[in-house]
């Protein structure tokens, strides 16, 4: 019995030994462990924070085209879609070629390119490049849709069926 008791206190004298010793390296690990944990929690709040305004200005675009003002529609969308949010931006750009509130060609290839930019899933980048290939196609060069759908038929993407019988057509 005495020599259990005697190896507690031993190792009770161990811990407290090595905490005097390295007092200040621990203090500086606690540190920098909770300003980790601080600067995460400041991250994920300032995201969130963002997706929400982001989200409250799809909505106020929304009604903006309802009630016939589309050219501030218009503008709420571009902000979105140059906002670079991976949920909003697709949106707001599926918006704005659905109710034609852009004509320039050009523009539009740019709003493809700045969300084909961003860190998405493979299969929204799929869809991503098979409208923008059905845009091109509908509205400039025929062969160059073909082209970006023969890629999707190439990388044997989830819209290869799809793609093949655009193609064939």
């Amino acid at each position: 019995m005495d020599h259990s008791l005697e190896k507690k206190i031993d190792f009770k004298d161990k811990i407290v030994n090595f905490y005097n010793k390295n007092k200040l390296k621990i203090l500086f690990l606690i540190l920098i462990l909770l300003s980790s944990v601080l600067f995460l929690l400041f991250i994920d709040f300032k995201k969130n924070n963002n997706n929400k305004i982001i989200s409250e200005k799809y909505i106020q675009a929304g009604l903006y085209l309802e009630s016939g003002d589309k050219e501030k529609a218009k503008n709420i969308y571009e902000d979105i879609i140059l906002s670079k949010s991976k949920f909003y931006s697709i949106l707001a750009l599926n918006s704005i070629i659905e109710k034609n509130l852009e004509t320039n060609e050009d523009k539009i290839l740019n709003y493809f390119k700045t969300i084909e930019n961003l860190n998405i899933s493979k299969d929204k980048s799929d869809l991503i490049i098979f409208k923008k290939s059905l845009y091109i196609m509908k509205f400039s060069d025929y062969e160059s849709g073909k082209k970006l759908l023969d890629k999707l038929i190439k990388k044997n993407s989830n819209l290869k069926a799809i793609s093949e019988e655009i193609i064939s057509k």
